[in-house]
């Protein structure tokens, strides 16, 4: 069993795919939600590109989190999904995701996740990737019964899917991490959290 240094480690988030990795890793940490206004934020940034964007509110998540717990280091995650373009936000009901996914038929799908660590009220650490995905020509019929079976649970989730269930069928070809894709670069994370002492190096 790996054995812990016991600096206190905070996911500003209740991600169920973000909190699954560290939990796989072995990451001990608390989960406390960032309360900040997305929407508000990536209407600020406007012009910029989208790994910006991620960036952007990876940092905004850490440092409100940061703000009330000074003490710990605080790790801050997004995921922004862009095709030919245009960036696209959770689905904000079925028929919306329907209409994501007609749209993502037959092309690219550019995956944008970004992470970065505060520590008293100010980032330490930050890091984006991206992954691309070949999403395969959709029928009416596949997304009807692809929602059928992944909603409400891809409610959460730009890009309208999760890996780790059906969301693998939307797809003929992945180019990218796969922790980059489930939504956290979660390698560099881990060195990060080896640098700055919340697991043994």
């Amino acid at each position: 069993m790996t054995r812990l240094i016991p600096n206190r480690l905070i996911l500003a988030s209740q991600s169920s795919s973000r909190r699954a990795m560290l939990d796989a890793a072995g990451v001990v940490y608390d989960a406390i939600p960032a309360h900040i206004d997305e929407r508000a934020l990536e209407a600020s940034l406007e012009g910029a590109d989208a790994a910006a964007t991620a960036l952007a509110l990876a940092e905004a998540k850490a440092l409100a989190v940061s703000r009330e717990n000074p003490a710990a280091l605080v790790l801050g995650s997004d995921s922004l999904v862009v095709v030919e373009g245009r960036r696209f936000d959770k689905p904000a009901s079925r028929e919306n995701a329907a209409d994501h996914l007609r749209f993502f038929s037959g092309k690219v799908m550019e995956l944008h996740s970004a992470a970065a660590l505060a520590r008293d009220g100010a980032v330490v650490w930050r890091h984006a990737d991206v992954a691309r995905l070949a999403v395969r020509v959709l029928s009416e019929d596949f997304i009807a019964a692809y929602l059928d079976a992944e909603w409400p649970e891809v409610s959460c989730c730009v890009g309208v899917f999760r890996i780790e269930a059906r969301g693998v069928t939307l797809f003929d070809q992945l180019d990218g991490n796969h922790f980059t894709v489930l939504g956290m670069p979660l390698l560099p994370v881990l060195g990060a959290l080896r640098d700055y002492g919340v697991l043994l190096a």
